[in-house]
């Protein structure tokens, strides 16, 4: 990967972006893309738009990531000062406890984050007969150093969001691990594509819209409002799925997909065939593997959201395969994630001026 986008994806990550307070890292994409694109804006609830359109295109292509990070939000606050938290997004209770927790206060006058620590109690003075008890959230209380409620509440307010202080880093030189892949690469590899496909824009001719949504964590809502307002003839989505290559996974159940095999090309439900045979033949076209995912229901990704808007929108979906995922060290490859956004630019730099879906949706063909 070139020095410039990688250093790009480690700001990228390590900006705070839960679900509902995406701003930060919004504003950090916009900055991005806007260089390399004719056109950025974005919309009420902060979904952000960046473009290349050469003249008289009739088509769009959508390339789709989500912005937001799963984290928590403040919910109450105890006599003594400690805090309790609702989950934005799924969080597993039990792998928190001990962590760092950073809060963006909307108390007037704050100005830095505020650290919090999940409680953990000594070993020494558990409770043995609560021994091996699996800890609610709500049963998890955040130490943010303060003696009373007063005091706390002089730091935070009910509402106010907080996400692990894990930065990213380079475990090897093709592994990267980070708080946030899920899904902060999808918002990396629709401005990588846009970057791509710029390099090349005397070949282009569709318009493509870079789209970077909102709060998918918590029910897809941005890409949602994205199909409505953009409506685009094809959208590409970038999201995370599991790698199973780690000990305990059952492939029977979950498929059998390795780190540093490819990106996984999603078959099946929303994604159309014609799509899904585009995504192939340009893999195919730059000798890049794909791991076939089946998906014969919800992805649980914005393909979801956006399929069904408008009386259908075709939509392909390829994720990067990582391991922990909605943890603080999901780990991936970056060649699995460089791939992704070279087989975007491929397909759409192949698509012709007026190519459609058939009614039949199993192929492509030309417009009368």
């Amino acid at each position: 990967m070139r020095p410039e986008s990688l250093s790009f994806l480690h700001r990228l990550l390590d900006t705070p972006s839960p679900s509902g307070f995406e701003g930060p890292g919004q504003k950090l994409w916009l900055e991005y893309v806007k260089p390399i694109s004719g056109r950025t804006w974005s919309d009420a609830y902060g979904n952000c738009f960046a473009e290349i359109a050469p003249a008289g295109a009739k088509r769009t292509v959508a390339v789709c990531g989500h912005a937001d990070e799963i984290g928590l939000m403040v919910n109450y606050i105890d006599s003594q000062g400690f805090v309790y938290c609702k989950s934005i997004g799924g969080i597993d209770a039990g792998s928190i406890i001990g962590k760092r927790i950073q809060f963006c206060s909307s108390v007037p006058g704050s100005t830095k984050p505020v650290i919090g620590l999940v409680g953990a109690t000594a070993i020494h003075l558990q409770d043995k007969e609560a021994s091996g008890k699996v800890r609610k959230l709500h049963e998890l209380f955040i130490d943010i150093g303060a003696k009373d409620a007063a005091t706390a509440l002089a730091k935070v307010n009910i509402g106010d969001p907080g996400v692990f202080l894990d930065s990213s880093m380079m475990m090897t030189e093709e592994l990267i691990v980070a708080r946030a892949l899920d899904n902060r690469i999808g918002t990396f590899v629709a401005a990588e594509t846009l970057r791509l496909v710029a390099e090349q824009k005397e070949n282009l001719k569709v318009r493509v819209v870079a789209v970077s949504t909102v709060q998918e964590e918590v029910g897809c809502h941005g890409a949602a409002m994205i199909a409505e307002s953009l409506h685009p003839d094809i959208a590409l989505v970038t999201d995370v799925g599991h790698a199973t290559d780690s000990p305990g996974i059952s492939h029977a159940q979950h498929g059998q997909f390795k780190m540093g095999e490819g990106p996984k090309l999603a078959v099946g439900g929303a994604m159309h065939p014609g799509v899904v045979a585009r995504l192939v033949l340009a893999a195919a076209a730059k000798s890049i593997p794909l791991q076939r995912a089946a998906t014969p229901g919800r992805s649980g990704t914005d393909t979801d959201a956006i399929f069904l808007r408008g009386g259908g929108i075709p939509s392909g979906l390829l994720s990067l395969p990582i391991r922990y995922m909605h943890t603080t060290v999901e780990l991936a490859s970056i060649r699995d994630l460089r791939q992704i956004s070279e087989v975007y630019a491929g397909m759409i730099l192949a698509l012709g001026a007026d190519e459609v879906m058939t009614s039949t949706m199993e192929s492509f063909t030309s417009a009368d």
